[in-house]
């Protein structure tokens, strides 16, 4: 028992930016992978061979990507990033003064708030699952896959209630500097996944009794098995901290009502960004069988290097941006963002350029020989990559100022852009899939443009001569690396003999490091600092032991 204190005690420390955004990041690859094992498991027991295209295609796949769309619309207009960049900076305002009070009651009135909010939410789904899946998500599934589809999301509807209280856990955790159990929860939360998928649709047995009988269905529970360890990981992050947690909302605390006034802008942004989402799978249920799969799992891929890099780096460095703006320090706010923002445009360009070049590749490690609508949707998704790593950092220099309503009326511009551009060139131009991946990096790119220009005329002087001579040497750098990855495309083609995991592995990893060690080596010798770090980390790991010799 002590000894299990003294690692809570430990991983329960306050971390500096550099350790949280590597853990963060450590967190997302682990995360993601474990989520390309699942989607691999699911798409093996579920989609049809390769050779048979899309016909015939099962529906538990559709139903399924279906299921989940109002449950996580509703965590995420109520929840999700919202109160993380609502909440922090108010809490730690609160702190910063000292009134460690005051700011443990915004937490255990958030706490119960969310709880209370989503708890009828999760009620309404389950209520109403029937007509939303037939009118509104997908009207264009058969009768067997919006019966299925209705039925698991009535068993998902748990999930907003469960990742409400998480998410206001990890937020605090956040704020303090703590990541360790908020890094670990998205890694809990795939492997219920996956104990769903390998145990739960054979059907579960309890003492001989047949409670379930098994199917698809049984990825559902694990969807909810894998939402309760999230909740209880989250919850080990709290040991230490001398939270005072009582089931009380204090309507009267000003920090309280403060995060309530900046939520709903926020809220409002991240609910109408996944209106976008509840539009194309809408268009995508009147294209083809597979196609809300097959776009779903494209969009799936993309964001893995969104978490990775701009979701990651952007987290960690947030916390810090608000403490510098509740100290008052402009100057030093200004110095961070610009340099969180090189460093996410370093990564992220070389990786969408990497992203178009292996997309078979990727597209095989979760269905095994691939697939080729999926590959070309997540070619045109490249460009979304690169600006949606940039648009975690560009909204959170808002954030770290108490504004909300900035974001937001970016993103209605942004949003009814994609609305109109998805169904001309999905379904106008029949563009079908390639539109709707079309119409999101298109809007990616508008929506980062004007944060910048909004964030520039604020705080002014960001990006000065020294920041664009920075990124015009980054564009060059990307190009030549984009040369590099497809010669070596070129030669390690991705073919029928490479049909498992294992056997394409090795060829993309020579691929992938041998672009960005192109990249690195071009950064180097074009002078820019980024690489620095890259290099010193390679030459400690690649001379360690010579240097210990000596």
């Amino acid at each position: 028992m002590n000894r299990m204190k003294r690692v809570v005690s430990f991983a329960n420390k306050r971390l500096s930016i550099k350790v949280a955004a590597i853990l963060l990041a450590s967190s997302t690859i682990i995360s993601s992978l474990m989520g390309f094992f699942r989607d691999r498991l699911l798409n093996s027991a579920y989609m049809p061979n390769k050779d048979m295209g899309l016909a015939g295609y099962p529906v538990g796949l559709d139903a399924y990507t279906a299921a989940f769309t109002v449950p996580d619309f509703m965590y995420f207009i109520l929840v999700s990033g919202a109160l993380s960049v609502t909440f922090i900076p108010v809490f730690n305002e609160r702190l910063a003064r000292r009134n460690k009070k005051s700011a443990w009651q915004i937490s255990t009135s958030m706490i119960n708030f969310m709880a209370l909010i989503t708890l009828i939410a999760s009620v309404l789904i389950i209520i109403f699952a029937e007509p939303i899946v037939r009118y509104i998500i997908a009207p264009g599934l058969g009768e067997s896959g919006t019966g299925l589809a209705i039925s698991m999301m009535r068993v998902i509807a748990v999930n907003p209630f469960l990742f409400a209280i998480a998410t206001v856990i990890a937020s605090i955790q956040q704020a303090v500097g703590r990541f360790t159990f908020y890094a670990l929860a998205p890694i809990l939360y795939n492997l219920g996944i996956i104990v769903g998928i390998l145990w739960f649709t054979n059907g579960i047995n309890l003492f001989g009794w047949e409670i379930f009988g098994g199917g698809i269905m049984g990825v559902a529970l694990g969807v909810v098995l894998g939402a309760v360890l999230q909740l209880l990981v989250s919850s080990a992050g709290l040991i230490g901290l001398g939270m005072d947690y009582d089931f009380k909302i204090y309507w009267r605390n000003k920090g309280f009502l403060q995060v309530l006034k900046l939520l709903p802008p926020r809220s409002i942004d991240q609910g109408m960004d996944y209106v976008v989402t509840l539009v194309e799978i809408n268009l995508a249920s009147r294209m083809a069988d597979g196609t809300i799969r097959a776009y779903q799992q494209a969009l799936t891929l993309h964001l893995f290097p969104i978490n990775l890099i701009g979701v990651a780096i952007s987290s960690a460095a947030f916390p810090s941006m608000t403490e510098s703006l509740g100290k008052g320090k402009t100057d030093d706010f200004r110095r961070e963002l610009a340099s969180v923002i090189r460093v996410i445009i370093w990564l992220a360009l070389p990786v969408s350029m990497l992203i178009f070049f292996t997309r078979g590749y990727l597209v095989h490690f979760i269905r095994n020989g691939g697939d080729a609508l999926m590959a070309g949707i997540l070619g045109m998704l490249a460009i979304a990559v690169f600006f949606r790593s940039v648009y975690h950092i560009a909204s959170r220099a808002f954030y770290a100022q108490q504004d909300t309503k900035t974001p937001l009326y970016t993103s209605i511009v942004a949003i009814a852009l994609n609305v109109i551009l998805a169904i001309w060139l999905g379904m106008g131009l029949r563009m079908g899939a390639y539109g709707l991946a079309v119409a999101q990096s298109t809007v990616a790119a508008v929506e980062v443009v004007l944060l910048f220009v909004l964030i520039n005329r604020r705080i002014g002087n960001l990006f000065d001569f020294r920041f664009i001579r920075a990124t015009l040497r980054m564009l060059l750098a990307t190009a030549i690396m984009g040369v590099v990855a497809y010669v070596l495309v070129i030669l390690l083609p991705l073919q029928n003999a490479d049909n498992s995991f294992f056997a394409a592995l090795p060829k993309f990893m020579v691929i992938s490091l041998g672009s960005f060690a192109a990249y690195v080596g071009i950064s180097k010798w074009l002078r820019l600092s980024e690489a620095d770090p890259v290099i010193d980390k390679v030459r400690g790991i690649l001379f360690k032991s010579w240097y210990n010799k000596r």
